[in-house]
């Protein structure tokens, strides 16, 4: 009997990730040229080429693989890295000069629109929601309206687009000023705008060099691998300090589990693994709360509000985040264990 013959239909999709990056590349290339056309920047140059670094790896990182292979083209990604950071940390990013409204042109515009102005940032889950669950089969002719391996992705790429239409109509801007905007915006957070891509980069970095291996030798040194206590405490706040360096608990749940919660914990003291990890991501998010590097939940909202302290967001979470650590260890001591 012959082997049955297996048809792979190839999918196509209109949001597709490919697409996706394209239009981040086509975005901050509008930024790039706009600042070199600001003549009052006072690091023009090297704010341009910080951007455009940034910005070309989206735009040409797919025809860098086919002109030049993938292994140039990671090459040619861990030098525009390795400059992205080296003008970040050399201060040679900084805001320019932009055309701002007078604080009484908008107050009244604020007056004018009100708590309307809201309808567009709530528009953005609530499409993404809708959209993943009830558009993602959509196709015609076996064209997907979504990426299929990236569905929630090109569902949000799809929301923002909408949530900035609603913007327009309601305050009566365009798509440049939209634009010209989003720069002021992204200049005012400066590099630490793109810290989730580069901290995402250094977790698989982490996870490859099999950092949790080393900790897990570490922790043998300091503490014994009896005392369940003190294994909990080690697991929480490393968890949290692990958080802060990197600024994303999802980086640093598989190298802190594999170090520790799944060695000593759940091995060696028969752990309930589903409580156990829920409670360590959730001590991870303490961590989150208390460090600049989760740039998009600690600095860009005070750059957004304008705040004269960035750091205040932090400041202000520090004493909520300790407290919710000290409950989690309590809490985890108590429930993982089954003796």
């Amino acid at each position: 009997m012959s082997a049955p013959i297996t048809v792979t239909v190839e999918t196509h999709s209109i949001l597709s990730i490919n697409n996706i990056y394209l239009l981040i590349g086509f975005v901050v290339m509008f930024l790039v040229v706009k600042t070199l056309q600001d003549k009052g920047h006072p690091k023009r140059l090297t704010t341009a080429l910080f951007w455009f670094l940034f910005g070309s790896v989206f735009l040409f990182g797919d025809l860098s693989i086919e002109l030049l292979g993938e292994s140039l083209t990671y090459q040619w990604v861990g030098i525009s890295v390795l400059c992205i950071a080296l003008l970040a940390g050399l201060g040679k990013v900084s805001m320019g000069s932009y055309d701002v409204p007078s604080e009484q042109e908008l107050n009244s515009r604020a007056q004018r629109i009100g708590n309307h102005l809201f309808i567009p940032a709530v528009m953005i889950p609530v499409v993404t929601v809708v959209c993943t669950l009830l558009l993602s089969d959509i196709n015609i002719a076996n064209i997907y309206l979504f990426d299929q391996k990236h569905v929630t992705l090109a569902a949000l790429t799809l929301a923002c687009g909408v949530a900035l239409l609603a913007g327009w109509k309601l305050t009566s801007g365009s798509p440049l000023l939209a634009l010209g905007e989003s720069r002021r915006l992204v200049d005012s957070i400066g590099w630490a705008a793109i810290l989730p891509q580069m901290l995402a980069m250094l977790g698989g970095v982490f996870i490859v060099a099999q950092t949790g291996t080393a900790i897990q030798d570490l922790v043998t040194l300091f503490i014994s691998p009896d005392n369940r206590f003190m294994l909990v405490v080690l697991y929480c706040t490393g968890m949290a300090l692990f958080t802060m360096i990197m600024g994303n608990a999802f980086a640093a749940f598989p190298v802190m589990t594999a170090g520790i919660a799944v060695p000593f914990l759940i091995q060696g003291h028969g752990a309930s693994p589903a409580p156990l990890v829920a409670i360590g991501m959730y001590s991870g998010y303490c961590g989150t709360l208390m460090t600049p590097m989760a740039a998009n939940f600690n600095i860009v909202p005070a750059a957004l509000l304008d705040l004269k302290d960035k750091y205040q967001v932090i400041k202000v979470q520090i004493p909520t985040a300790l407290t919710l650590l000290a409950i989690n260890i309590l809490l985890m001591y108590g429930v993982i264990f089954n003796d």
